[in-house]
C-alpha cells in the first residue's frame, strides 16, 4: 500500500442503524389516538343505548313472570294493567297514558295496537275492567295474548 494514496486511507461506508420498533413514528401515534377515541365513543353509544332500552328488557321480563303464573284474580289483572301503563308511559310520553282509566285506557290500547282492533276490543275492555270486578270472565290466557301482542308492537 502506498501511504500517499488517498484512496487507500478511505474506510468502508458504515450505514446508520435501522430504527427500532420503539418509539413509533408520529403517524402510528395519531392512529392509536384515533382508535382510542373511536373505541371510547362506541362504548359510550352502546352503553347509552343499553340504558335507553332497559325499560324494554324489564317489561319483557315482567311479562314472562306474569305468564309463568297466570291467575284469574284481580291482583294479577292489576299487575298486567300496571305493566301496560308503564310501557305506554315510556312509549307515548306526550299522550300521558298514565292518567287514563276505564274506557279511555281501553281506547288508548286499541288505538296503539297495530291491527285487529275489532277482534281485540272485548279483550281490551275486559282487561281494563278486570281489576275492579269481583268476578271476571276474562281468561288470563286471552289477556296475556293481547298484552304480548300490544307489548311487542310497542317494543
Amino acid at each position: 500500500m502506498n501511504p500517499q494514496d488517498p484512496l487507500a486511507q478511505l474506510r468502508d461506508i458504515h450505514l446508520p442503524e435501522t430504527g427500532g420498533w420503539w418509539p413509533p413514528a408520529p403517524g402510528w401515534w395519531i392512529l392509536a389516538v384515533v382508535a382510542l377515541v373511536l373505541a371510547a365513543v362506541a362504548f359510550w353509544l352502546l352503553r347509552r343505548r343499553r340504558q335507553q332500552n332497559l325499560w324494554k328488557r324489564q317489561a319483557r321480563e315482567e311479562l314472562v313472570q306474569l305468564a309463568a303464573n297466570p291467575r284469574q284474580c284481580n291482583e294479577w289483572f292489576s299487575e298486567l294493567n300496571q305493566l301496560l301503563k308503564r310501557v305506554a308511559r315510556q312509549a307515548y310520553p306526550d299522550r300521558h297514558p298514565e292518567t287514563l282509566t276505564g274506557q279511555g285506557w281501553a281506547e288508548f290500547l286499541l288505538e296503539t295496537s297495530p291491527s285487529e282492533r275489532i277482534a281485540s276490543r272485548p279483550v281490551a275492555e275486559a282487561l281494563v275492567q278486570a281489576p275492579w270486578r269481583p268476578n271476571t270472565n276474562l281468561d288470563p290466557g286471552q289477556a296475556l295474548d293481547f298484552a304480548r301482542f300490544w307489548l311487542e308492537a310497542q317494543l
